[in-house]
């Protein structure tokens, strides 16, 4: 690749092609992303918007009664004169003459009116409570809640519900009694004579500027009644992935058309009879577009960072967005060497935002379980605009799968950027296997190409993971043992994607006369890419820089790329040679399948996955049965 012609072909890009946008629409697109952006940090701020429930309920109060500050100081409600008598039932939802109410609620919106009413009533009590100089005599019982990660496991305390580890007179501040008053010896620490709370005053928030909305919905309470406290929820991962994610869909539009156009009315020819490399066209092609997505990331950071809502936010947060915007674009490079058609290329573009938006999206809502958010780079994102401090192995986690697995599609994309691929009219299907055919040269290249193919395999169990991890709750009894339905699915998932990536290129090799299509061909194939698949799995063990592995989801996906802790010597030697044994059976298997064709590949492939569910299954049997 030579920067001098990589260079020449992205100005050539955004002077004369830029995907066939013209300026109506990028300035459509601009207002768009603005527009989006203002929404959002209205959103994160917690403030300046219209509420949606602003005065749906009609209040009739006089501005001596108690009530009236109450109603006022509530959007919800429309301060009105009250009115007496038969009327005031259809012209007001609640009517007090002093602090009486003078009908009792009929209607369900009156009924609601008068809950909402309460629940106001209740917080102007506490913000009245709260600007007194006594906090103490207000406030005599305060909460502060810390989300720490546990090691081990808890031994729950019978009596209390506590784990035992409670300190009732010098706690860290998680309860603090007013009195000097024992805190109890639950969960909960107290400290004595209404202290400060000690260090336990931190929480998930950070150093973000989320406003009381965001503090609400996150769960970050700095301290409060018990009242206060509401589950965690993960607001700060919702709109950030909003805010960043969404613009990428924008550029991969025009990549995307930009890409496939080349190939209509033979348009790429001319790029191709240059003395430019194919690594040059497709590098300087793509150049402006991941600048673009890296450019409105850095403006979104730097944005948050400006205006105060996340004055945390630094150039780390940019760098673990570039390896997603870099897997947007080469999944969206693939799909444009795929299609025959925009219309064909529509579909391949919404699936990909589809899936790789739930990559990004679904991981970063598991902000409380961190091996599980981290698989997403979205995490490590909101990690630095909250002012959390990042591990080089937490970076290298989220960010190696996405940029490897991006690196490999622009790869196996790069294989079709040639006249006798680009130009014909064959269907995807038969793209994916010409693509993968096209690396094909020797026997050895079974090896090679399962090997290759971990990076995306790497992804897909990640992204697996974290879609079923809400199921480990799930108890099923599944041959006489007891699992969950998360581990049960995890396997299933693993045996599929693992099979895949082993057979799928043989199969691509026996539909392009690459390999002869006889049993002991098949066979040896099959040896040589279960022996790569056996070298290339250890390549998982990544996922024990974010501790994935802690997770009981997380170690039956893992089982096969590692030993558990504490197994038995000779049960850890026999799980270190079974994986051989395993991945070049299955992958035999499917292979000799192949040899006959598509039916024959099918049938092949799923007693494969067969097998190696029910190898998989009995190891995680076994092994919880031994540690």
């Amino acid at each position: 690749m030579q920067p001098r012609k990589l260079l020449r072909i992205a100005k050539w890009e955004v002077t004369k092609n830029a995907g066939g946008v013209d300026k109506r629409t990028i300035v459509v697109m601009a207002l768009a992303i603005l527009a989006m952006g203002v929404v959002a940090a209205t959103a994160v701020g917690g403030g300046g918007a219209a509420a949606l429930d602003q005065g749906i309920y009609r209040v009739g109060v006089e501005q001596s009664s108690p009530y009236y500050a109450v109603a006022a100081s509530d959007s919800t409600f429309q301060v009105q004169q009250p009115v007496s008598g038969v009327a005031a039932g259809p012209r007001q939802e609640l009517t007090f003459e002093g602090t009486t109410l003078q009908h009792a609620p009929r209607t369900p919106k009156q009924r609601a009116a008068l809950a909402e009413f309460g629940g106001s009533t209740e917080r102007y009590n506490d913000e009245l409570l709260g600007r007194d100089d006594n906090r103490t005599a207000a406030f005599p019982v305060t909460v502060t809640l810390r989300y720490a990660e546990q090691d081990g496991p808890s031994l729950v305390d019978p009596r209390t519900g506590g784990d035992g580890t409670t300190d009732g007179g010098s706690g860290d501040g998680s309860t603090d009694g007013g009195s000097g008053t024992d805190g109890g010896d639950g969960a909960s620490d107290g400290a004595a004579g209404g202290g400060d709370g000690g260090d336990g005053a931190a929480s998930g928030g950070g150093g973000a500027n989320l406003g009381s909305l965001g503090a609400r919905l996150s769960g970050d309470v700095d301290g409060g009644t018990p009242g206060d406290i509401s589950p965690p929820f993960p607001f700060e991962s919702l709109v950030l992935a909003f805010l960043y994610i969404v613009p990428m869909n924008f550029v991969i539009q025009a990549y995307g058309s930009s890409m496939l156009s080349e190939r209509l009315n033979r348009r790429g020819e001319l790029l191709l009879v240059t003395p430019a490399s194919r690594a040059d066209i497709i590098g300087g092609k793509t150049l402006p577009y991941l600048l673009g997505a890296v450019g409105v990331a850095a403006v979104i950071t730097g944005a948050l960072r400006l205006t105060g809502i996340a004055p945390s936010g630094s150039p780390i947060a940019v760098l673990a967005v570039a390896p997603v915007a870099l897997l947007f674009l080469s999944a969206t490079f693939c799909g444009a060497m795929f299609a025959r058609s925009f219309k064909e290329l529509t579909f391949v573009t919404v699936t990909i935002t589809v899936t790789l938006t739930s990559y990004a999206f679904v991981p970063a809502i598991f902000t409380d379980v961190t091996p599980i958010a981290l698989i997403s780079p979205l995490t490590l994102v909101v990690m630095d605009l909250t002012g959390q401090s990042i591990e080089l192995a937490e970076f290298a986690f989220s960010t190696a799968p996405p940029l490897l697995t991006a690196l490999l599609l622009f790869g196996l994309g790069a294989g079709l950027y040639r006249e006798e691929d680009m130009f014909t009219q064959r269907s995807i299907p038969l793209k994916v296997l010409d693509t993968l055919s096209g690396r094909i040269n020797s026997r050895w290249s079974a090896f090679k190409i399962t090997v290759i193919l971990l990076p995306l395999i790497i992804v897909a169990e990640l992204v697996a993971i974290a879609f079923l991890f809400v199921l480990d709750s799930v108890s099923l009894n599944v041959f006489g043992t007891n699992q969950t339905l998360g581990i049960v699915l995890i396997l299933v998932v693993v045996a599929v994607v693992e099979e895949l990536a082993k057979s799928l290129h043989v199969y691509a090799g026996y539909t392009n006369a690459k390999y002869e299509a006889t049993l002991r061909s098949a066979l040896g194939l099959g040896v040589l890419s279960g022996l790569g698949f056996f070298v290339a799995e250890k390549g998982l063990l990544i996922a024990r820089l974010a501790n994935l592995d802690t997770l009981p989801i997380g170690e039956a996906a893992l089982q096969g790329a590692s030993v558990p802790a504490g197994t038995p010597l000779w049960i850890a030697g026999v799980l270190l040679l079974l994986p051989l044994a395993l991945h070049t059976v299955t992958a035999s298997i499917s292979s000799v399948g192949a040899t006959r064709g598509l039916r024959g590949y099918l049938l092949g492939i799923g007693l494969a996955i067969l097998v190696h569910f029910a190898y998989n299954f009995t190891v995680v049997t076994a092994v919880s049965g031994y540690v």
